[in-house]
């Protein structure tokens, strides 16, 4: 049977949820459509944060959980790129609320855990989602599993590119489309682009509110020439293993 929520039918989800006895996660990606640098579509966080699900759902159903992936919610605050074309941005309370309505729906479906994962790493989104999981809380009297990727602990477990902070659509991301879908990424262009090192937490601190403010152009940071797909499936292992583990420890099965 297929992991997809979307792509099983209602009587497959009510089996599910009422007859099978184990525990029951629903994973849910939250991408955005933004401007990835002149080299990576729009959909890049979409992308990676689907694939991480796909892949964390996989893995926890071998432990005998069952663990479905969601459609990924495609958009969120995206204010930092909103001078690019087709970078879609929506209020921090309309995205507070798309993600606590989906989450507190899945619970309500009968999922006893909800986990949300996110490949967008703008302040404001990040900001956006802890808010969501502070409601969700209140709302449920459950935690929301939420393994976030800027906390220093997890970004140790990724690429020193990642850990820089300067990783927009650089070497980090561009790896990981390559790893996913290769057909996406603009390769030539990708290759002609030079290494663009910005030390986005230090503009931050000094009160830089979008890529602009920042030095970003052509909306990227890092070193997009140097991307492989190795690396990006070297990546995606990693993040898909943060939330197996986040989802393991908030169901409290040992992570072997």
């Amino acid at each position: 049977m297929t992991l997809a929520l979307a792509e099983l039918t209602y009587p497959e989800v009510e089996f599910l949820i009422k007859k099978d006895p184990r525990p029951k996660v629903a994973v849910l990606p939250i991408g955005s459509t933004e401007a990835h640098g002149p080299h990576l579509p729009l959909n890049t966080d979409s992308l990676i944060g689907d694939a991480v699900a796909v892949r964390a759902a996989t893995e926890l159903s071998r432990r005998e959980l069952v663990a479905l992936h969601f459609p990924p919610i495609h958009y969120a605050v995206t204010d930092w790129a909103g001078s690019f074309a087709g970078s879609l941005s929506i209020p921090a309370e309309t995205a507070i609320s798309l993600v606590l309505h989906t989450c507190t729906a899945a619970r309500a479906m009968g999922f006893d855990y909800v986990a949300i994962f996110t490949a967008h790493l703008e302040p404001d989104h990040i900001a956006s989602l802890r808010e969501v999981a502070k409601r969700y809380q209140a709302a449920t009297g459950q935690a929301l599993i939420f393994p976030d990727t800027t906390r220093r602990a997890l970004a140790a477990r990724l690429t020193p590119e990642y850990q820089s902070g300067s990783c927009h659509a650089g070497q980090y991301e561009t790896s990981l489309v390559l790893a996913l879908r290769p057909d996406l990424v603009r390769t030539d262009v990708a290759r002609s682009l030079p290494a663009h090192p910005v030390p986005l937490a230090q503009r931050i601190r000094e009160g830089a509110r979008n890529f602009d403010e920042c030095g970003m152009d052509r909306a990227y940071c890092g070193d997009p020439a140097a991307a492989t797909a190795e690396e990006g499936h070297a990546s995606l292992a990693v993040l898909a293993d943060l939330v197996v583990e986040a989802v393991l420890a908030a169901v409290g099965t040992a992570v072997p």
